[in-house]
């Protein structure tokens, strides 16, 4: 069993100047990784009106399935044009661990 899991660090548009307008953008976002059957959930950055972190997890039998799946999470946030992609910390849990 091996779990990965990344740390999404967003930089929102200058007007998420609030918490309902920060929401408005991470929203769609979390929904959309949902569908990858990950577990995902805003991690930090909770004070930050223009800033977000999203954490993304998944559970696979193999690590190149479990890297697979959080590559393509990686690509679908860094291609959504309203937000900036700062940067992605991952980390992989193998059964040696």
């Amino acid at each position: 069993m091996y779990i990965e899991s990344a740390l999404f660090d967003l930089l929102l548009p200058g007007d998420s100047r609030s918490l309902k307008q920060k929401r408005s953008y991470l929203r769609p976002i979390i929904a959309m990784l949902r569908r990858y059957e990950v577990s995902v959930a805003e991690v930090g950055a909770h004070d930050l009106h223009g800033r977000a972190q999203i954490g993304v997890a998944v559970v696979a039998a193999e690590a190149h399935q479990a890297r697979a799946v959080i590559d393509t999470c990686e690509h679908q946030v860094a291609g959504r044009p309203e937000i900036e992609l700062l940067s992605v910390r991952r980390r992989l849990h193998g059964d040696e661990d």
